[in-house]
């Protein structure tokens, strides 16, 4: 309320904003449209028509929509995106990458596990 005690006039309403990204598991997830408004309503529209999952989150929006089309995004997000990318996988049943490793540290691992026979364990 003002001082006055009338009531403080309405904010203008922040248009909508809408930002998309493309993770192709090798480098950072890059920017590939931005936008607010009418732009961000079409970007929402076209993720839904090709069941592209959706993350409603304005303050990472906010954080993301200052990167550049094309860029791949800051570091200082990477464990926000990180963690909707995961849930996205783990929704679908799938596994960030094909990498062993990735799954089982063991796989590349050198040191024999402890499952591992070696020829020390021979009689």
């Amino acid at each position: 309320m003002s001082r006055e005690g009338s009531p403080d006039p309405p904010r203008p309403k922040t248009p909508r904003k809408a930002v998309a990204l493309h993770y192709g598991g090798k480098t950072a997830p890059r920017i590939t449209a931005s936008g607010a408004g009418p732009v961000a309503d079409r970007i929402l529209e076209i993720a839904r028509e090709h069941d592209v999952p959706v993350h409603d989150d304005p303050l990472l929006t906010a954080a993301l929509a200052q990167v550049p089309v094309g860029d791949e995004i800051p570091e200082n997000v990477y464990v926000a995106v990180a963690e909707i990318l995961a849930f996205i996988y783990f929704l679908n049943g799938r596994v960030p990458n094909s990498d062993p490793s990735a799954i089982d540290p063991s796989a590349t691992d050198p040191r024999p596990s402890p499952r591992t026979r070696t020829d020390r364990d021979r009689p």
